[in-house]
């Protein structure tokens, strides 16, 4: 059976791993992308994307991804259902990097876009992953506007939460932000700016038990750790804003990474510490993480891996 040698391998089906696909086809690069165990990646979650440049009226986001996998495609890119579970990366750029699809099918590649992402992390409540989608978010930047005017609230301690919840508190006209500790992990700073505006109802030992409603979320039953007392909240959105875990589990050991898990890439480039192998998107961008800034990210990504195979005559 012959090996297939593919010139540039996207790992990934998001914004950042379309956008790598569409410039690396047009680059002639022969793109192969393999869209993992969730095509089109966290915005397929999201039932209205508003702030894409270019759609004025806005999107749903599963037809989104729908439109960036066609534009790719019409470009020559080998969109393949499937999940990279394992690699081997070479430091030698005359060796092709390795990679297992499926723990069963192995491939080489010259060239390789990681475009994995990153999950956000809920609380596993069966009533809240019923309502992502419909009144449950984990990105405030991305929905907080859905609930202009509106009550909402936000579960977490730290700097993102406390960010997203001044975010929310400029255009919602309550926020409801529960803590699950007696303190915030959020820096003095941050905390401060939660604490100076006048509609944050700031909770500390509270936890979420169930989120209600059944389509859309109507309110949340929450209790009091120290006391065990319970209490309905009357909320139309409920943004969860405790962390997200970017999906590099099999790079690990191979790739330079921070604490979290994040990939580390070379100044403002994607290139990582593999000579050929290049990082896009959520899964190394833990700031922004937004659709148009990973789509920035995935151009980048195809640009470099072009230069790259340029650089070695191919």
């Amino acid at each position: 059976m012959s090996t297939e040698i593919i010139k540039t391998l996207i790992i990934g089906s998001g914004p950042a791993g379309y956008t790598a696909a569409i410039y690396a086809s047009r680059a002639d690069l022969k793109p192969v992308l393999y869209t993992g165990m969730e095509p089109g990646g966290q915005l397929t979650t999201t039932t209205e994307v508003d702030n894409f440049p270019g759609y004025p009226n806005g999107i749903d986001g599963p037809k989104m991804m729908e439109e960036l996998k066609e534009q790719a495609e019409r470009f020559g890119t080998d969109v393949r259902i499937g999940e990279a579970t394992s690699v081997i990366f070479s430091k030698d750029s005359n060796k092709n990097h390795e990679i297992v699809i499926d723990h069963e099918k192995k491939i080489f590649a010259k060239t390789v876009i990681i475009s994995t992402g990153a999950s956000a992390k809920y609380l596993g409540l069966e009533s809240e992953q019923k309502l992502i989608g419909g009144g449950v978010s984990a990105c405030a930047v991305c929905d907080g506007f859905f609930y202009k005017g509106q009550e909402v609230a936000i579960v977490g301690g730290g700097d993102t939460a406390a960010e997203e919840a001044t975010y929310l508190a400029n255009i919602c006209s309550k926020v409801t932000m529960l803590v699950r500790r007696d303190v915030m992990r959020a820096s003095k700073a941050m905390q401060h700016r939660v604490n100076s505006k006048r509609n944050i109802d700031l909770r500390y030992n509270t936890e979420v038990v169930e989120v209600l409603g059944d389509n859309v979320v109507e309110g949340i039953k929450v209790i009091n750790n120290k006391t065990s007392e319970t209490e309905v909240v009357d909320v139309t959105g409920f943004f969860v804003a405790i962390g997200h875990k970017p999906n590099t589990d099999i790079f690990k050991g191979q790739l330079d990474m921070d604490d979290t898990g994040y990939i580390l890439t070379e100044g403002k480039t994607t290139k990582t510490n593999i000579p050929g192998v290049f990082a896009s998107g959520d899964v190394q961008d833990k700031d922004y993480r937004q659709a148009v800034t990973a789509a920035g990210t995935g151009c980048m990504a195809a640009l470099d891996a072009e230069r790259y195979l340029a650089s070695l005559g191919i």
